[in-house]
């Protein structure tokens, strides 16, 4: 009885008098990784999914790309690219912060990788290397973040955008002294193969904010703007107060043309306790444009541990003797707003010891869909070692989160919703001795005529796209544009995601 009772509450509609207006789902992917769309769990749980470790992807052994770091990955078509931080060493064994470059690497799977010499810039003589943006003034290298432009009637000639700047509070690395009075900022480039790039503009955005790190700019489609999601302070490091302190956090500006934005407003994390958040990987996910998925480097800098003497042995360089750092999963609908649903780390730093030193274990921008039921995150580590290196994880399609079902069963409903299509297809996995059935409700929590549980025919095995149907028939078109509640009913089973497709 009390159930039927919640389910009732559950379903009811803001336009009868109810308790919610129906979320408009029309044919969006439904994935769990949020409570958007959950209503009630009974007996099962919302579970964060797990990478696993695959091979290593690149390793960072040519001498101009030392200090490899701030990875973005896109997907391009058939081509996989991939952009990311290097620099060479001084003679004394330090960074050469004047020599930072950007460096590239192409797959046609994004497994295996190589690094093609583009011959576009001289490094001690020669133009056989990947470095693709040579050492800048402006230190655009430092931290150059590309996206692949999907703004409708966007031009050819700036499919691909990025941006690259650096602050580091003293004024010391910048074009002149007029940049260093104005504080650095990001600059913007723009390119029509993701090879030869062109400045956007002379003129820098953000000036005066303490800016590090992997900024992350992307096309809203929801909103119809950019956004460029940046690093920056709980305290300070902004033109009003330079100095910073704090913890490291993300803050959001927007823009109708890539060239004017609007001043950086700081993002919330709802009811989650503040973490240093080193980078943000924030960028749409490629299954489903209005969600937008972050992979957070969450930075513990007071942790330690690895002993000195092993540090030593690692070759971990001295300004990483303190901190440990794993990737967290953050999403975003837009607006000023992070979910953190799950506060457990996504991807654990692991068995390696080397993984376990400041600044390791740094998610790249970027899921890319790498097979059949597949998809990639690539993280770096061994950071500042001999070794340093790009380890790729796999993940379910859509696996970042599910609802999972014990032996003993349980059923999660949703909330009002209203869907166009014609069928529903849903991505799950049970055991050979679980199954799902789902049930379509009314606005009074009723199972509809002939769409009950009892009519659904089980659902079992391990499939991405699976049509639900009710004694035999797969059709729901009569339901679609009406307000309705979906129960799923599971046993020793995960949901991960459904959808109405035509």
């Amino acid at each position: 009885m009390f159930r039927r009772l919640f389910l009732v509450a559950c379903c009811l509609s803001a336009s009868s008098g109810g308790l919610a207006a129906p979320v408009p789902l029309g044919g969006e992917l439904g994935l769990f990784v949020d409570r958007r769309l959950i209503g009630r769990l009974d007996h099962v749980q919302q579970v964060l999914g797990q990478p696993q470790p695959k091979e290593v992807a690149l390793v960072f052994d040519q001498p101009w790309e030392k200090a490899a770091n701030y990875v973005t990955v896109i997907k391009d078509g058939p081509t996989y690219r991939m952009y990311y931080r290097g620099a060479a060493l001084k003679a004394d064994g330090e960074f050469d912060a004047e020599a930072e470059v950007t460096c590239y690497a192409e797959s046609a799977d994004g497994i295996s990788w190589t690094k093609p010499n583009l011959g576009l810039h001289e490094f001690r003589g020669s133009r056989a290397n990947n470095i693709l943006l040579g050492p800048d003034p402006r230190h655009i290298s430092h931290n150059f973040a590309v996206f692949l432009d999907s703004r409708p009637g966007v031009p050819p000639a700036e499919r691909f955008k990025a941006v690259g700047g650096v602050f580091d509070g003293n004024g010391t690395r910048h074009a002149s002294a007029a940049e260093a009075a104005k504080g650095g900022g990001l600059f913007r480039f723009v390119s029509a193969d993701g090879l030869h790039w062109k400045l956007l503009s002379p003129e820098p955005v953000f000036p005066g904010y303490a800016l590090d790190s992997l900024n992350c700019p992307v096309w809203v489609a929801d909103e119809n703007q950019y956004a460029i999601y940046l690093r920056t302070w709980s305290e300070g490091g902004t033109p009003e107060q330079p100095a910073f302190r704090g913890y490291r956090t993300i803050s959001r500006a927007v823009s109708k043309d890539f060239l004017t934005w609007s001043p950086p407003e700081r993002m919330s994390f709802g009811d989650s306790p503040p973490e240093n958040l080193y980078t943000n990987g924030t960028h749409p996910y490629f299954r489903d444009p209005h969600l937008l998925v972050a992979l957070g480097f969450r930075f513990s800098p007071q942790r330690q541990v690895i002993d000195p003497a092993d540090e030593a042995r690692f070759g971990v360089h001295h300004t990483q003797a303190r901190g440990v750092s794993d990737a967290v999963l953050l999403t975003s609908r837009g607006g000023l707003a992070y979910d953190r649903t799950f506060l457990e780390s996504f991807i654990r730093p692991g068995p390696d010891p080397k993984a376990w030193t400041a600044r390791n274990n740094s998610p790249a921008l970027g899921v890319v869909p790498t097979g059949p039921g597949e998809m990639s995150i690539y993280t770096v580590t061994r950071y500042t070692m001999p070794d340093c290196r790009l380890q790729r994880y796999a993940l379910r399609t859509d696996g970042f989160a599910s609802i999972r079902a014990p032996y003993a069963g349980g059923s999660v409903t949703t909330k009002p919703l209203v869907f166009a299509g014609t069928k529903l297809v849903l991505n799950f996995a049970t055991s050979s001795v679980g199954g799902v059935r789902v049930e379509l409700l009314d606005e009074t929590g009723q199972p509809l005529a002939g769409y009950s549980a009892a009519d659904c025919d089980e659902i079992v095995g391990d499939h991405l796209d699976r049509t639900v149907t009710w004694q035999g028939k797969p059709d729901v078109a009569a339901l679609a544009g009406r307000t309705v509640c979906l129960r799923f009913v599971m046993q020793d089973a995960d949901l991960y995601s459904f959808q109405f497709q035509p």
